[in-house]
């Protein structure tokens, strides 16, 4: 069993950067790839960012392409989400979430099998 924990949301202007956290319990993170979605009200959850689990390969969805990196420390079992130029559009509940080991990137929600709490993004115009 994982469990993922994220942080770092909060409030920010349009135009600002954050920098969210997932930490993972358990051994096996460096076999598992890593993903970011997010969910705004009375939206369904979209994939924002994945990473492999080696780190070699990352993948974006159209809207953060150019504003958000995604990276990982396996030492530390943290993947996380740098977030620059934020846009009040980007205003979600972030989600961390892992795949079982060794599979690759995907941005299906039904293909990751664990999941955090999530960390409310808000940002302001």
């Amino acid at each position: 069993q994982v469990q993922l924990v994220e942080s770092g949301g909060g409030l920010v202007p349009a135009g600002g950067s954050l920098r969210l956290s997932c930490t993972a319990s358990g051994r096996t993170f460096s076999t598992k790839t890593m993903g970011w979605f997010r969910q705004a009200p009375g939206k369904e959850r979209e994939f924002v960012a994945g990473i492999t689990w080696s780190g070699a390969s990352t993948y974006f969805s159209d809207s953060v392409k150019g504003r958000f990196t995604i990276s990982r420390d396996n030492a530390k079992n943290t993947v996380y989400l740098q977030m620059n130029s934020l846009k009040p559009e980007d205003t979600a509940v972030y989600y961390c979430a892992a795949r079982a080991n060794f599979f690759g990137l995907s941005t299906r929600v039904s293909e990751y099998d664990y999941w955090g709490q999530g960390t409310q993004v808000t940002v302001s115009s």
